[in-house]
């Protein structure tokens, strides 16, 4: 099954553009967070990754934009994995507006593993139990 993890956050006024609107560029930042909040789900927080000496880096991201959000309003990110490859993860992601589960956006992302001199490289597997687990 699927796992799936989602991540609420509320919109501010300092998110949203001269239309009071959320600005196209952050909810890059709120699918980041929730990548992180995924990632620190599966016990890999990010601190973890670099210990290994193991950096990830966005390599493709797709992204759809359906509604805007606007400010005050409460957005559920979701972010589930999608597939893991020798050297990528690629992750699903959507986010929605709380009350009334409109769609805001939706993306795939693949983050590349790479060395710390950022050659890509193979994806521990300590990494990759926990993803799948």
């Amino acid at each position: 099954m699927l796992k799936i993890v989602p991540m609420e956050k509320r919109i501010y006024y300092h998110d949203t553009d001269a239309g009071g609107v959320v600005y196209y560029a952050n909810y890059l930042k709120y699918l980041e967070e929730a990548r992180t909040v995924f990632m620190e789900e599966k016990g890999i927080p990010i601190t973890s990754m670099h210990t290994e000496g193991f950096l990830y880096a966005v390599r493709k991201c797709d992204i759809t934009y359906k509604s805007p959000a606007r400010y005050g309003e409460m957005i559920v990110c979701v972010t589930a994995l999608k597939e893991i490859t020798a050297a990528q993860i690629i992750f699903t992601q959507s986010i929605r507006e709380k009350e009334s589960n409109r769609l805001i956006v939706k993306a795939e992302i693949a983050l590349v593993s790479l060395t710390p001199d950022f050659k890509p490289t193979q994806i521990s597997e300590n990494i990759k139990s926990k993803l799948i687990s």
